[in-house]
């Protein structure tokens, strides 16, 4: 599924070169993706505290992969923008349930999660190289081709829709809720979540141009920046779900996003080959705490933990999306290196929202049989420790 929220950025620049979009009508188009996924997936997470849905995973996945084939051959802008948007429901749709799912599999485990969370990132890695293989083929005519993973991945689903009808059901709706909600760590949270997304949206949606000026490249050189800023995501994921066993969440998180200051300051103004290197240490920076992100959430509220899942992995990193117009703007008006300074802000905001928040406990539920070591990393680490 993730494989399609990528693929709106790597069209963008296909989208430029075939129909002579601008900066700001490029960026509009990863808007639309966002905003219906924006204001869809708290709407889906609600609904799956209430009652689970697992046939939301082929069906939205088939949803949202056929959105982004339709894209390259809708005719007119505003034909483009509503498949996007219908991609971004799929999209929606999608990510409250797995979430949820993945939860009940890992029983609350962090390396559990971070996994889960990396099949996504991958997807996203792979989103540049297989838009870049089927459109610089055959132009965006060739669009209809991106159906194909979405297609394979409904399929995948399948298996686990048959294991879920022989499992006994322990999670997801009002009957399995245990716990009190901190909706005010919630809400701290899920605003660093969007200073994240507004980083990382920025810059998936005008790395591959700002590359290209840094580097003097071709197409091919704005693509790499694509790939590489997706692949240190899966990076970072795993080595976020490894740390949190060895630190608490919120620690590990807080530090991640102070160190991705610098990190994104390289990307904006080092030139040359050098941007690659910045490129990989951001995107490591702003994924460390992405899989993280969503237990906390989850752990901040535990009698809705759809709702959460809704929220952290959908409208706060969807919120991201609306900004690139202004982006794209400012970029029209003055210069793409200006356009994105703002964004070397955005971690450290992120950071100052995490600091000082508590590390809550995993449910007892969820810990089942993993032992006396996930007791130890889920529940002893919510003492006081010192914040940077």
């Amino acid at each position: 599924m993730d494989v399609y929220q990528g693929a709106v950025a790597a069209l963008v620049p296909f989208f430029v070169a075939e129909l002579a979009y601008t900066y700001a009508a490029a960026s509009g188009i990863v808007l639309a993706a966002s905003l219906l996924s924006s204001v869809a997936q708290p709407f889906f997470g609600a609904l799956t505290d209430r009652h689970p849905i697992p046939w939301l995973l082929p069906v939205s996945t088939v949803f949202g992969g056929l959105g982004v084939a339709l894209s390259g051959i809708g005719g007119s802008y505003a034909l483009t923008l509503l498949f996007v948007a219908l991609s971004g429901i799929g999209v929606a749709a999608y990510h409250p349930e797995s979430a949820r799912v993945a939860r009940v599999a890992s029983k609350g485990s962090h390396r559990s999660m971070g996994w889960f969370s990396l099949g996504g990132n991958v997807g996203f890695a792979l989103a540049p190289l297989l838009v870049t293989v089927v459109i610089a083929s055959g132009g965006l005519r060739w669009s209809p081709l991106l159906i194909l993973p979405a297609l394979v991945g409904s399929v995948l689903t399948l298996p686990v829709l048959r294991a879920l009808e022989k499992a006994p059901r322990a999670e997801g709706g009002q009957g399995a809720a245990e716990g009190r909600d901190d909706w005010v760590s919630f809400v701290r949270l899920s605003l660093a979540v969007v200073c994240r997304s507004i980083a990382f949206v920025g810059l998936s949606t005008f790395i591959a141009f700002h590359a290209r000026e840094q580097t003097d490249g071709t197409t091919a050189a704005g693509t790499a920046a694509l790939f590489v800023l997706y692949l240190g995501g899966a990076v970072g994921t795993v080595v976020g779900s490894n740390l949190a066993h060895r630190w608490d969440r919120v620690t590990v998180v807080s530090m991640s996003y102070l160190v991705t200051v610098a990190a994104v300051a390289g990307v904006v103004f080092v030139p040359g080959p050098a941007i690659y290197l910045f490129v990989a240490l951001t995107s490591i920076g702003l994924y460390v705490p992405f899989s993280l992100q969503v237990t906390l959430a989850q752990d901040y509220l535990p009698t809705r933990v759809g709702t959460a899942g809704g929220i952290t992995l959908g409208l706060t990193v969807s919120v991201g999306g609306l900004t690139s117009p202004v982006i794209g703007t400012i970029a029209d008006a003055t210069s793409l290196r200006t356009a994105l300074m703002p964004l070397i802000v955005m971690p450290a905001l992120s950071w100052l929202l995490f600091r000082t928040l508590p590390e809550p406990a995993v449910p007892q539920r969820l810990l089942g049989d993993r032992g006396e070591d996930a007791t130890l990393n889920a529940v002893g680490t919510s003492t006081e420790h010192s914040r940077l």
